[in-house]
């Protein structure tokens, strides 16, 4: 079994701003705000920031102004429990097998003030199967981000598909990481009961290459301890 590890979401290294999705800890529930979207989609399959509005201000926040009038690169697309990604990363997705882990974790900003994120886990997926983003049909495209653009997909862009049922976002997030050493890392203790990662410390901050769960059964022991639910949709 493999495992690697995503970071997904809005913040200030992938063109969201200065702003995260947010986050209210004492109940675990946030709200997945993907990275803006930069190339041309195809009529139709536009994904606005504006619809997640409702769903921000429930937890008493506002999409800023440099957001709410853009589209979404919605990926991970959890409502079509598809991910796609290209390049060095899409290497190493290749090498994931039927029933492997792909763990989605993103960094939210608590509502309450706090100064520092939350980095935490919002999804998982157990993968189904891999396809070519240019193998898709044009009745499927809505499927995923890569599919939506109307310049069509390298033949190296790759859409992982995750298993119903035990795939998908996490109704409450997962708390998996803190600040030291001057960087977000995943905290010592889950370090400890996962088994290690391939990173060194734990180092979770985006990078060429994905972190690497070093003992997957360990990790999925833990997560089972949390009891986690699923749901097919993006908020």
């Amino acid at each position: 079994m493999n495992g690697l590890l995503v970071r997904v979401g809005a913040d200030l290294s992938v063109g969201g701003g200065s702003w995260n999705g947010p986050v209210d800890m004492t109940t675990g529930e946030f709200a997945y705000v993907a990275i803006p979207e930069t190339a041309c989609i195809h009529p139709g399959l536009e994904k606005p920031y504006q619809t997640l509005a409702p769903t921000v201000e429930k937890f008493g926040v506002k999409l800023p102004s440099h957001l709410a009038l853009r589209h979404m690169h919605l990926d991970p697309d959890f409502g079509h429990l598809t991910y796609g990604d290209q390049g060095e990363r899409a290497k190493q997705l290749r090498n994931l097998q039927r029933d492997d882990l792909i763990l989605f974790y993103a960094g939210l900003a608590d509502i309450s003030g706090a100064a520092r994120l939350i980095y935490a886990l919002i999804g998982v997926f157990v993968v189904d199967k891999l396809s070519n983003a240019a193998d898709v049909s044009p009745s499927e495209r809505d499927i995923n981000a890569h599919t939506r653009r109307v310049l069509k997909p390298e033949a190296t862009d790759l859409i992982v598909h995750g298993r119903p049922t035990v795939s998908g976002r996490l109704t409450q997030c997962l708390p998996i990481g803190e600040y030291r050493d001057r960087a977000y890392r995943i905290r010592r203790d889950l370090l400890v009961e996962w088994g290690d990662l391939s990173v060194k410390n734990g180092y979770v901050q985006r990078s060429a290459r994905l972190p690497r769960l070093l003992d997957p059964p360990s990790f999925l022991r833990w997560l089972k301890a949390q009891r986690p639910t699923y749901v097919a949709a993006n908020n």
